[in-house]
C-alpha cells in the first residue's frame, strides 16, 4: 500500500495562500500523519477506531507490537490540529514556527509509515 506523496503532506507543505492562515496547513499536517498511521493499520488488515486522535492510533499499534519511534511518539501534539485549528480565532494564531514543527511532526509519522510499508 502506497503513501501517495500528493496528497495530505503536499497540501500542508504548500504555500500559505493568500488570506489563509497557518491553521489550515496545520490541519493538513495532521491529517498526513493521522492517514499515514491508519495506512500502517491497513496493511496489516488490523482495525482501528475512527478516529482523529494520534495517541490512540499510536498506542494501538504499539500494542499490535510496531516499534515506534520517539520522532513518532512527539507526534501526537498534531491531533489538536484536527479540529481546534478548523476554527481559526477560537485560541491563539499558529505562528511560522508553530506551524514548521506541525510539518516536522507530520514528515516524521509520514516517512516512518512509508518504513513500515516497506517503500
Amino acid at each position: 500500500m502506497a503513501l501517495p506523496r500528493q496528497g495530505r503532506f503536499a497540501l500542508a507543505s504548500a504555500p500559505l495562500a493568500e488570506g489563509a492562515f497557518f491553521e489550515d496547513l496545520c490541519y493538513h499536517a495532521q491529517q498526513a500523519a493521522e492517514k499515514a498511521l491508519k495506512a500502517v493499520y491497513q496493511r496489516h488488515g488490523w482495525v482501528f477506531r475512527y478516529t482523529h486522535d494520534l495517541d490512540e492510533l499510536i498506542t494501538g499499534l504499539r500494542e499490535k507490537g510496531l516499534t515506534v519511534s520517539p520522532e513518532v511518539d512527539e507526534a501526537v501534539i498534531l491531533t489538536s490540529f484536527a479540529a481546534e485549528a478548523r476554527y481559526p480565532r477560537l485560541s491563539e494564531p499558529v505562528t511560522l514556527e508553530e506551524y514548521q514543527e506541525a510539518l516536522r511532526h507530520a514528515k516524521a509519522v509520514v516517512s516512518w509509515a512509508e518504513r513500515q510499508l516497506g517503500e
